[in-house]
């Protein structure tokens, strides 16, 4: 097996098959593809819902960092979680980390109930209540670990096991930790799906999503809704994600060295009451990431000795640190999570999300020190 800094180079890059040939792979544009002999033949390209060049080796690449053999990537990653969704058969049960994605809890919200589905939101991070809340009709299980925006850990192995025993599909969320720090196909799961707009993109500049799987029949399931619903990438977008992929290793090496600093310092700040993130051995859930995970990633929340309008007024005071929702990029940002969710969020009145970015961290804490005086 490769390791990922040369799967991210080289499998985004053309194969060494021709003399003389292109090292970076061109955009194609083309929607349509001509017929062989005059009528499609099975195989051949056909119009680019179906397929597209640029699409199927950012696929391949993927599949290959997440150790998967089937890969479909879409336009967004609320495109990849839905696609997953409405391959559960309606009447099923369904259960969802309840610290969770507020996209995801959205999509719970509006469509669970219109697709069929019995949606009932969990402690993934409570092995007993995650058995406590099985059914008979259990068929799906959706989790996040690190959850967002909270940082819990949910066992991976462990729920797998145990909801896999009764028959239930297992699909992780690793857009966070991504597969320089985790691998949810190798600890048990069916199915791992990105927002490859964060940390696989990396620049705040590429829309886009993705399922990994090793099963085939799941994987036909995703695929027939990729193409027949039609939520795929453009080729130019399908391409600069393959370039950003040949950096993202080292990328998310900075992200988590700069991460465990910036967590440091914030747990040991007098404003700050609680630090989210799982690379501290304070962190409740510290043992069981360093189980499953290589690194703890570039996310933290923090709780301040205050309500939301001092929280507000912090991430306000930023200098350096920009204002946004979003995470991933090659910049920090941070943002009052509950504004951003809206009236209907769970999140707590003071707790600010930091996606530490690539800056020196001495800059990065220097900004949130004078933010927080």
């Amino acid at each position: 097996m490769k390791h990922i800094e040369t799967i991210a180079i080289h499998g985004s890059m053309k194969a060494h098959d021709k003399p003389n040939d292109t090292v970076v792979p061109g955009i194609e544009v083309s929607t349509i593809y001509e017929h062989r002999n005059g009528s499609y033949q099975e195989g051949d390209d056909k119009y680019i819902r179906l397929s597209n060049p640029n699409r199927q080796q950012l696929e391949n690449v993927i599949a290959e960092l997440e150790h998967g053999s089937h890969c479909a990537v879409f336009a967004s990653g609320m495109a990849a979680i839905s696609s997953v969704f409405q391959t559960i058969e309606p009447g099923s049960h369904v259960m969802v980390a309840k610290d969770v994605y507020f996209g995801t809890r959205k999509l719970m919200w509006e469509f669970g109930e219109k697709w069929g589905l019995e949606v009932e939101f969990v402690d993934m991070t409570d092995l007993d209540a995650v058995e406590g809340s099985l059914k008979d009709n259990t068929n799906f299980v959706w989790l996040e670990t690190p959850s967002n925006p909270r940082l819990l850990i949910t066992d991976v192995k462990a729920v797998s096991k145990l909801v896999k025993s009764k028959g239930a599909v297992v699909a992780v969320d690793n857009t966070w930790p991504t597969p320089y720090n985790m691998r949810p196909l190798e600890l048990g799961a069916d199915i791992s799906v990105h927002s490859t707009t964060k940390y696989l993109g990396g620049h705040s500049d590429i829309l886009g999503g993705a399922v990994i799987t090793n099963d085939t029949t799941l994987f036909e399931k995703v695929r027939l809704i990729q193409r027949v619903q039609g939520a795929v990438p453009s080729p130019r977008d399908a391409w600069l994600l393959s370039r950003s992929i040949r950096s993202f290793p080292y990328r998310m090496r900075a992200h988590n060295e700069n991460a465990r600093k910036v967590a440091e310092f914030l747990s040991n700040h007098s404003k700050v009451k609680d630090v989210f993130y799982p690379g501290l051995e304070s962190h409740k859930g510290h043992e069981i990431a360093k189980s499953q995970m290589d690194d703890f990633g570039g996310m933290i929340s923090f709780l301040i000795d205050g309500g939301a309008k001092n929280a507000v007024e912090i991430v306000g005071r930023s200098k350096l640190i920009i204002a946004a929702t979003s995470l991933g990029g090659i910049e920090s940002i941070w943002e009052h999570r509950k504004s951003s969710e809206g009236p209907d969020s769970p999140s707590p009145e003071n707790l600010i999300r930091l996606s530490v970015g690539l800056e020196h961290p001495d800059d990065i804490i220097a900004d949130i020190e004078q933010a927080l005086a």
